[in-house]
């Protein structure tokens, strides 16, 4: 296991990483890009040159990633949504969970359009219908549907199908949380000219620096630290107690409600450091997001890994053109399906980070809120998949 010295050293490398990727995105020409895209891109790097691990495994697990999934995400999460006001998701309302939804079917007509492409019976072997499920899953709505189709197929018996899959999603998820950064300033000029974004009216978006910069006291940060670790402390426990009765309500869904309920009382919501904290918590993520793109891993694997990746691929750009050609034929915001679209591939933390890389601190709450929509959603898209191919 990997010792205490080591995985400072990599929270070291991590934190690093943010500043120089902070600076590079106030002072460069990758202040068009933002920080979150040059935080992913940064890590990615620095993990295949060998310096920081590319991936927590159980024959070689890394601690800090591990704590950084399970905790400093949702933390994250909570953070970013004190201060939201509900009012706020009435700006999304309907359109975005259309969107969405209709980028849920777009990935599974993407895998069953990959796997008649690469020949996956042949190709990938009789668990191709297994493989299909868990890529629609978690390209629906996260890595909890992907568990949930590859436990019920025992795929994980499977090591070297199952480590590829893993492998090739993460690099794929990666890659397609870069081009969502990207596509509302590419695609702007040939949107509806009523709804191009605020965020790009100039040439540069606004990435609420200013706004995130903040004066923060002692007593404020252990007031913050205090609500975000009871809270998550709360939903977990919460969500154990409400499974006994066989009643499965995802702690992060309980965490959300605990946060939109505290960000009503005016108290909470005036607190100076949410932002803060939030934000080096999801850049904390993205870093580690960035890590897991682990190229020389793939490479490993041989043929096989092509042939997933290439179906991955092909599954994110099918749902990408079915959820972007929508959003143009029903006029429905550009930055608002690039949100829906990383809800889809990447969950709810991703896209809430997508939200605030993009200026669009409205789309945060709906962004969270799809993550969960999508873990509702991903294992019986996943399942019915399956099924289709076996």
């Amino acid at each position: 296991m990997m010792g205490i010295e080591k995985g400072v050293m990599v929270l070291g490398v991590l934190c690093l990483i943010i500043v120089c990727s902070e600076w590079v995105g106030r002072r460069s020409w990758l202040k068009h890009a933002g920080t979150a895209l040059v935080v992913i891109i940064f890590t990615a790097v620095v993990a295949n040159l060998g310096i920081i691990p590319t991936s927590s495994t159980e024959e070689t697990p890394v601690p800090i990633y591990n704590v950084i999934f399970q905790y400093v995400a949702p933390l994250s999460i909570l953070w970013l949504l004190l201060e939201v006001n509900l009012k706020d998701i009435l700006k999304a309302g309907l359109p975005i969970i259309i969107i969405f939804v209709v980028g849920s079917f777009g990935t599974a007509i993407g895998v069953l359009s990959g796997m008649w492409i690469i020949s996956g019976g042949e190709t990938i072997g009789e668990l191709h219908h297994a493989i299909a499920g868990m890529i629609t899953g978690t390209y629906t709505g996260g890595s909890i549907n992907f568990n949930a189709v590859a436990i019920h197929y025992d795929v994980m018996n499977e090591g070297i199908l199952f480590a590829g899959t893993v492998v090739a999603d993460n690099i794929v998820t990666t890659l397609w949380m870069v081009i969502t950064i990207a596509i509302p300033s590419i695609l702007a000029p040939l949107w509806h000219s009523k709804l191009k974004q605020k965020t790009h009216a100039g040439s540069v978006p606004d990435l609420g620096i200013d706004e995130d910069t903040e004066a923060l006291h002692p007593a404020d940060l252990a007031l913050i630290l205090m609500i975000g670790l009871f809270s998550l402390w709360i939903s977990e426990n919460l969500a154990q107690y409400i499974s006994q009765f066989n009643i499965n309500i995802p702690s992060i869904l309980i965490l959300t409600v605990i946060a939109l309920i505290l960000a009503q009382f005016k108290v909470i919501g005036k607190l100076s450091g949410t932002r803060l904290l939030g934000l080096g918590a999801v850049y904390l993520f993205l870093a580690v997001i960035g890590a897991h793109c682990d190229v020389g891993a793939l490479a490993d694997i041989g043929m096989l890994g092509v042939y997933l990746t290439v179906l991955m691929t092909i599954t994110v750009l099918v749902h990408g053109v079915i959820i972007f050609a929508t959003a143009w034929i029903f006029k429905i915001d550009l930055d608002m399906a690039a949100v829906a679209s990383q809800a889809n591939v990447g969950g709810g933390t991703t896209a809430l980070a997508l939200a605030r890389s993009i200026g669009r601190s409205d789309l945060v709450l709906p962004a969270v809120l799809l993550g969960s929509l999508g873990n509702a959603l991903g294992t019986f898209l996943g399942f019915w998949v399956a099924g289709i191919l076996s």
